[in-house]
């Protein structure tokens, strides 16, 4: 219904589409099945669409990933985040190793090739044997993209009223550094490039849905707190899901939207494509946003020096050295 009434937000052919988090494995085959048929009934959908799920390892069966096929779906992004049952119990996952190892395998045997994994590190307890291990049995799973993610520790989460009954503590910032510098050697001596901090791919497979993002596309996003971007403004939906429902039913969505000035655009073009290996083209800070490069070359100045950022013809880049403080190095260059 949503999909419906804002089918006009954006205007191109669609080469991704995502069921993303929330939990999509909750849904039925047909459901999923009705939503690509609703999206194929509004927008042209390129033949090789790529059309990802994410799912739980614990939610996966020969039935359900037989049905999500059938009914569209060609990649899936399994939640792993670790292979040790201890850990993963204390980040309150219903799976264990064994159900995340069954799960790709499964996934396999029903023509599921197109896989991404996730993996979290900066766990309490995950020592530098523990990480590589994990590390290692993606690469020997044959997996061809891996994203990892430091832990972070929301307030009102199950984690965060742990940690606030001090039942663990976080782990130091400095081994978590070095738990990301492990991650990005073991990754690179198994011929994946890193094409963004936090993802990871074998040759031929970057995630047309990550870099799509990364790269500036016009996205739209359905469903509660789903935000959507088409080049002049961001909107986002609201949270509620009683409130959203109401509003989508009686055709009076309520949303957020941000009207983007050529400012604001030009610092979220920096903060997406500085994570990527592309970089920032100075060229297009330039022609699509009407700035100066003297700016960005002048504030990367120290940063080039001290090693954290280097100048490749008109493109600034990370080092592997900056990656380690990206939002950091970000957050130099926003204009305000």
């Amino acid at each position: 219904m949503e999909l419906k009434q804002r089918k006009s937000y954006i205007n191109e052919n669609i080469n991704t589409i995502y069921f993303g988090g929330g939990t999509p494995s909750l849904l039925l085959v047909d459901e999923i099945r009705k939503i690509i048929d609703e999206v194929k009934s509004h927008y042209k959908i390129d033949d090789n669409a790529e059309v990802t799920i994410e799912v739980n390892p614990d939610d996966i069966t020969q039935k359900y990933l037989k049905g999500i096929k059938q009914a569209g779906i060609n990649r899936l992004s399994i939640g792993v985040q670790a292979f040790q049952d201890n850990l993963l119990t204390l980040l309150n996952r219903a799976h264990n190793s064994k159900k995340a190892i069954n799960s790709i395998e499964e996934a396999r045997e029903q023509g599921f090739y197109n896989i991404t994994a996730d993996l979290i590190y900066g766990i309490p307890g995950l020592d530098k044997g523990k990480w590589e291990d994990n590390i290692q049995t993606l690469v020997d799973l044959g997996i061809p993209h891996i994203s990892a993610y430091a832990l972070t520790i929301e307030e009102k989460t199950v984690l965060g009223k742990r940690l606030k009954k001090g039942k663990f503590s976080p782990e130091e910032e400095e081994n978590v550094a070095l738990q990301f510098e492990d991650l990005v050697s073991k990754l690179e001596k198994a011929s994946y490039e890193q094409y963004e901090i936090s993802n990871f791919a074998k040759e031929g497979n970057i995630a047309r849905h990550n870099s799509s993002y990364w790269l500036g596309a016009h996205y739209l996003g359905l469903g509660p707190s789903a935000h959507s971007y088409n080049g002049i403004s961001r909107q986002y939906n609201i949270s509620n899901n009683h409130k959203y429902i109401e509003g989508i039913t009686t055709s009076k969505p309520e949303f957020t939207i941000e009207h983007l000035t050529d400012l604001d655009k030009a610092n979220e073009y920096f903060l997406t494509r500085l994570r990527t290996k592309w970089g920032c083209d100075l060229r297009e800070i330039k022609q699509k946003f009407n700035l100066e490069v003297n700016y960005y070359i002048d504030t990367a100045k120290s940063f080039i020096e001290d090693g954290f950022m280097i100048k490749e013809d008109n493109f600034l880049k990370l080092t592997p050295k900056g990656k380690l403080i990206a939002d950091k190095i970000t957050e130099a260059f926003f204009i305000i």
